[in-house]
């Protein structure tokens, strides 16, 4: 983990210990951002908050949000969403071979076409501008459902909410998939390939 741009305030008081253990007994460690977005204790509760209400959508296919999301910070940047997702997808139990893949899915063969249209709106809502048609919007809704594509889309954009931020603060990987033994994410074999 490299320095952030503002440095990890120490997170104390009763709130500050309760969170540390939470994140310890959830994650195997206290994640640098706690201590970066200590510094505005509403902030971090209002992005823990909207995140946990997230986890309780089932209207989208887990694997299809996880590697959304993961598709977002592998073309954003953010090493830390990138490696939480994955950590996150082995304790949901999915298919870990496709999300190591996320990083390169546009080169791997280990996606479903659907798979692979969720990783493009993901990036298509990524982009400035936004470059998401009416043809991809389509394609998703006879698959998914209007439901679900709602919210996809409301994952895909809290995904950028807080990729960007993290990208912002030079909030970097804390290792979690490492931790847990997980293979390395998978690189794109050619330069430019994520940012098509």
């Amino acid at each position: 983990m490299s320095n952030t741009r503002i440095p990890a305030a120490e997170v104390t008081g009763f709130k500050g210990a309760l969170l540390k253990r939470m994140m310890k007994k959830t994650l195997g460690q206290v994640p640098t951002s706690l201590g970066v977005y200590w510094h505005n204790q509403k902030v971090l509760m209002t992005l823990g908050g909207l995140g946990g209400k997230l986890k309780k959508w089932d209207a989208c296919d887990e694997s299809l949000k996880t590697f959304a999301h993961m598709a977002v910070a592998s073309y954003i940047g953010c090493t830390w969403c990138l490696d939480f997702n994955y950590f996150e997808a082995h304790n949901k139990n999915l298919d870990m071979d496709k999300a190591r893949e996320v990083p390169r899915w546009r080169e791997s063969d280990v996606f479903t076409t659907l798979e692979r249209e969720v990783m493009d709106y993901a990036e298509a809502m990524s982009r400035t501008p936004v470059t998401v048609t009416d043809e991809m919007v389509a394609s998703l809704r006879n698959q998914l459902g209007d439901a679900a594509v709602v919210e996809l889309t409301a994952v895909i954009a809290f995904a950028n909410f807080t990729t960007r931020g993290n990208v912002a603060l030079g909030i970097e990987s804390d290792g979690f998939a490492a931790a847990c033994g997980l293979r390395p994410l998978a690189e794109p074999s050619t330069a430019g390939a994520v940012r098509s």
